[in-house]
Formats: C-alpha cells, structure tokens, sequence
C-alpha cells in the first residue's frame, strides 16, 4: 500500500472526488494527525458537509468498563449511525445533538442539510459497524514523538490523559479492527504543517 503525504493526500482525494461526486467518504486516523485539517480542507474544496466524531463522545452513563473493553467502544457510534448516517443513506438532512465536552452532555440540536458529498472526520469512523457506509476510506497518521509534540502543544493539561488513556484506547481500536487495512489511502502527516490536529 501506498503511504502518502498530506498533500499527496489530498490531490488523490479530489481526484477521487472529481470522479465520484455524490460519495460518503471517512477519515480515521491517530489523535493529532490531522484529520479536522484534512476535512476542512475538503470541504473548502468541494463544498461537502462534515460530520465529527469527536460530536458522538459517550455520555457518562454508558462510560462503563464492560464499554471501554470494546475495541472502539469509547464512541457512541449507535448514536452515529443512527442520526448521521442511516438520513444520509436516505438521502434526507441530518439532524442531531453534538455531545459537549464542557458538561458531559447533549448540547442544542444541529441541523445539516444533506449533501451529496459528505466527509465523517475521526477516530472510531472506520468501526467494524459503520465502514460499510463509506464509498471511501482513509487513514491519517503521525509518528508517535509528532503526536505527542503536537497534542502538548494543543492541549497540555490533557497531554498525561492522552499517554496513559486515549491514545492506549485508539491503538487497541486500529490493531483489533485492522483500520489500516480496510482503507484505500494511508497518509502520514509527521511531515505536514496542521493548523488544527
């Protein structure tokens, strides 16, 4: 498989893109690789909708062991396919409450109307359960020093949390359901400029 760059990247997705105009495409990858960059710039160029995973967080109350045991079970991804993605596969517009981080609950509702290109941005994207909805799959990554380089610099409170939790959690998830390898495109981004990883 071929390992892009970031830019690399991006030039093979609006090919793709040019091709395929109505398309559900997924980016997956590490935390601070630069995937919020990558749809944003996406959508810049294509006008597509997108829809973040970081909005489908666990509400509290399904924060149990028995559901971090699941490899990939710290999204509600129920929620997910239920509000974004079965509307999209009809062709209708999506309407859900994007979790918020500040009170650990539902924040107001949000209404997108659909479009027929759409860009699902983070980790947990490609569960097992919700691949099957993209007609395109990527995966972003970054080399272990970039990523601990870049989230100290975006998030230096949360720096031990993400070495000693989320980042244990996410390799469990890429390694348990081979994400890598159910994607067409693999891009690193240790090289890259992120404005936002």
């Amino acid at each position: 498989m071929t390992v892009y760059g970031l830019d690399a990247a991006l030039a093979a997705v609006l090919d793709y893109i040019g091709a395929h105009p109505q398309a559900r495409i997924a980016v997956d990858g590490r935390c601070a690789a630069g995937k919020s960059t990558f749809a944003a710039r996406l959508a810049q160029e294509t006008g597509a909708a997108v829809f973040h995973m970081d909005d489908f967080f666990l509400r509290p109350e399904q924060r149990t062991p028995a559901r971090y045991a699941e490899p990939g079970g710290n999204v509600d991804r129920e929620r997910f396919a239920q509000e974004v993605l079965e509307p999209l596969r009809q062709g209708r517009d999506v309407i859900y409450r994007p979790f918020c981080c500040a009170s650990l609950t539902l924040g107001p509702e949000r209404t997108v109307a659909y479009r027929p290109l759409t860009v699902v941005e983070g980790t947990y994207a490609l569960h097992p359960a919700l691949r099957d909805a993209y007609d395109l799959k990527i995966m972003l990554t970054a080399d272990p020093s970039t990523q601990l380089r870049r989230l100290e610099k975006r998030s230096p409170a949360l720096l031990q949390a993400f070495r000693e939790k989320w980042i244990p959690l996410e390799e469990q998830y890429f390694s348990a359901c081979a994400v890598e390898a159910c994607c067409a495109l693999v891009a690193d981004t240790s090289d890259s400029f992120c404005t936002h990883q």
